[in-house]
């Protein structure tokens, strides 16, 4: 029985160390394995354990895996169905990878509902590694980041309005993307479960998933499709908020559009707590015109990262500070009363990476992860 055991525990491990190989991996801790013990069943997390590193077709993986094909095919659709593998038809085949844990099995699992998974307990773990600083890092710790914040396109000032491309707009980015799909957000949906109710009231089903990835999301229940018009009005509702608008950290073919409060959101929070950055900011930063401010501060209490401090400017008037933090979204200047808050276009202005392959490959030469690569899908 002791020997069962351990041949199982091996299992779970290698797994865990395949996870890890990705450009933003999954440091192996106590709690990682309790998270991986509950989603993948004992075949999953062997095939997943011998996953390639990068897209292979069915045939290809059975022979890395020693699966015979048609028992493989049962496994890797389990695993679909579960967010643990993404499958992607092409005209020679249909590409399987394994999914990461962000952006990945985590978002997956809490665009779920039930499916007998016992979500309170899961979101418990998750919240307990997510807190753990050596996972923090990992997932904080890379100069390039693995979204990047979207401005508020009606503060853009007129005067650079022809300077602003349309990577830089979150209307242009779902306009171009032709639709999509809505999920449950998978941030809020954790924190509901952690008996946390968002301060902000934001919906749960915004999470937006653009092109194939919303293809996937939708044929593998995760998701309802979306139009261009309906993005369009989740964007304004959102807006009208004052969510963050976080997107895939690319300029082209994006995979997701997310609409984000401080409070429940994985990769705002240790922004808001620590300073820490998940997302690079917008090309815009906030800038005060001191003479019109009547240091009401709406700003800082709009603020979902808390980049804003109220400081004395003298008679009795306090005035906004910008911390240095502060990731340029625009939802202070939305908030302002009077006008004093406006969007500036930033002196450096960053250029994302040209696609996932960009940006996967930047993130793993950054942490010494050349062996991975994304591959032909």
């Amino acid at each position: 029985m002791g020997h069962t055991a351990n041949a199982k525990d091996e299992v779970y491990r290698a797994l865990a160390e395949r996870l890890h190989m990705n450009p933003v991996g999954a440091p192996i801790n106590l709690t990682l394995m309790e998270i991986l013990h509950r989603i993948y069943t004992e075949s999953e997390a062997l095939v997943g354990s011998k996953f390639p590193l990068i897209p292979m077709t069915l045939d290809t993986i059975a022979g890395i895996t020693g699966v015979r094909e048609e028992e493989l095919k049962k496994i890797l659709d389990s695993m679909a169905d579960k967010g643990l593998v993404v499958d992607l038809p092409r005209r020679d085949g249909t590409y399987y990878t394994l999914a990461p844990m962000v952006i990945g099995f985590f978002e997956f699992t809490f665009m779920r509902t039930g499916d007998g998974v016992n979500l309170k307990e899961l979101a418990e773990l998750f919240d307990r590694y997510f807190r753990t600083p050596r996972v923090a890092r990992e997932f904080f710790g890379s100069d390039t980041k693995l979204m990047r914040t979207l401005v508020y396109e009606r503060l853009i000032p007129a005067a650079v309005e022809t300077e602003v491309l349309s990577y830089e707009k979150a209307s242009e980015i779902i306009r171009q993307s032709g639709g999509g799909a809505l999920s449950l957000c998978a941030c809020r949906h954790k924190a509901s479960h952690l008996g946390k109710s968002c301060a902000m009231n934001a919906p749960m089903d915004v999470c937006t998933s653009l092109g194939e990835t919303a293809e996937w999301i939708v044929r593998r229940g995760l998701g309802k499709p979306a139009s261009v018009d309906e993005l369009l009005q989740v964007l304004e509702q959102t807006e009208k908020l004052g969510l963050v608008h976080l997107g895939d950290n690319v300029l082209n073919e994006p995979w997701y559009i997310c609409h984000c409060c401080g409070c429940c959101c994985s990769a705002l929070g240790p922004t808001r707590k620590y300073g820490l950055s998940f997302a690079s900011p917008s090309s815009f930063i906030p800038v005060l015109g001191p003479d019109i401010c009547t240091g009401c501060g709406a700003c800082a209490g709009s603020c979902q990262i808390k980049a804003i401090v109220m400081r004395d400017a003298g008679s009795g008037i306090k005035a906004p500070e910008i911390q240095q933090k502060c990731i340029g979204c625009g939802i202070c200047a939305s908030a302002c009363p009077s006008g004093a808050l406006t969007m500036s276009r930033r002196p450096a202005v960053n250029i994302p990476p040209v696609d996932k392959t960009d940006l996967l490959t930047r993130i793993a030469r950054e942490k010494d992860r050349m062996h991975f690569k994304l591959g032909p899908v």
